[in-house]
């Protein structure tokens, strides 16, 4: 992650003078990376000890600009660099960035006029981070770049929630994880009063056209600029270009993007590197909010089995995910944890 060693290093690989608003400034900013460091956590201020947010009817001024992120963990799980963030913090993040996102975008307009290259350089990414999206990291270095270098990455995946608490144990961090289905649910509550504007890419049509119509059932202020259903296949340079020019044209502030891992990382990240918007990878959550896919119980994914349930409903095209992703998943921890072990025994020494 971009500048993820520099504040207040007392030791390799140990921040502790480290915010995730750092995080957001330094990488989009400087957008330079850093090394590999041993994915020991940061500092921790207080951390949000309130209940889950729920959807307003009608939102209020404290819901948006006018309030100030709590710095929270930012720790290395596999490598990559999770925001501790819980689902109530997460999405009032995602909404301050969008809007310092927009701030900044009458002066990007402004370079344009003086430089056509100008006009092509972009906001931040978001991705949730599962199991599956840290053990193809693990293996993959573009993906594994990518991630170290986005503007936020959350916990998705109760089982990252878990390994974060047995790598960082003198860290607060939260015990649940931030849900892309509802962080998308979230931000769109609390981007009513904001006015953000919101682009839909991903899915078909048909998933997308009844996303909108339940996004304006719930959020009836909420604006929804756009929406996209690519073709399933790679886009050739042409269609990249052109979906690019036509999301820009919304003015959009959030981009959410629906393609499946690693495709939606991919895609998310380089969105985000020519459009002035916040770029959200998230996973299944057109289909599970159009209602074209059934999620798992609560119970089932407070205990992180959700995983389970999605295999019943679709053992063709998961089986291979769940049984190699998460092996290799749960040995990159051990692994970590070992190495991680090992290193403060010699420090001790």
């Amino acid at each position: 992650m971009a500048a993820i060693q520099a504040k207040g290093s007392k030791s390799r690989g140990i921040v502790t003078d480290f915010t995730s608003s750092d995080w957001y400034t330094n990488s989009v900013s400087q957008n330079r990376s850093a090394p590999a460091g041993s994915g020991h956590e940061t500092s921790v201020s207080k951390m949000h000890q309130e209940a889950s947010l729920t959807t307003p009817s009608a939102p209020t001024k404290e819901t948006t600009a006018e309030w100030q992120p709590d710095a929270v963990p930012v720790v290395g799980c596999l490598g990559i660099p999770i925001a501790a963030h819980d689902r109530r913090s997460a999405a009032r993040q995602v909404v301050q960035l969008a809007e310092l996102t927009r701030r900044a975008r009458p002066a990007q307009e402004h370079k344009e006029s003086l430089s056509p290259d100008a006009s092509r350089r972009g906001g931040g990414a978001v991705h949730l981070c599962n199991a599956y999206t840290l053990a193809l990291a693990a293996k993959d270095a573009e993906l594994h770049a990518l991630l170290r270098s986005a503007a936020l990455n959350l916990p998705d995946g109760q089982s990252v929630v878990w390994a974060n608490q047995l790598l960082h144990r003198t860290a607060a961090l939260p015990s649940s994880r931030v849900c892309g289905t509802e962080l998308l649910l979230d931000v769109f509550a609390l981007g009513q009063t904001a006015g953000l504007r919101h682009y839909l890419l991903g899915s078909t049509r048909e998933v997308l056209a009844a996303l909108q119509r339940e996004l304006h059932r719930r959020f009836p202020h909420a604006l929804i600029v756009g929406a996209c259903s690519p073709p399933f296949r790679p886009l050739t340079a042409t269609e990249s270009f052109e979906q690019e020019e036509a999301i820009r044209k919304t003015g959009a502030d959030v981009v959410w993007v629906g393609l499946g891992t690693p495709q939606q990382d991919r895609r998310t990240a380089e969105l985000a590197a020519v459009l002035p918007s916040m770029c959200v990878a998230v996973g299944a959550a057109f289909d599970f909010i159009a209602g074209h896919r059934r999620r798992a119980p609560r119970w089932m994914q407070r205990w992180g089995m959700e995983w389970l349930f999605r295999l019943t409903y679709e053992p063709r095209r998961l089986w291979r995910r769940y049984l190699f992703g998460n092996t290799r998943f749960v040995h990159g921890v051990i692994r970590q944890h070992l190495r991680q072990r090992v290193a403060s025994g010699r420090g001790a020494g």
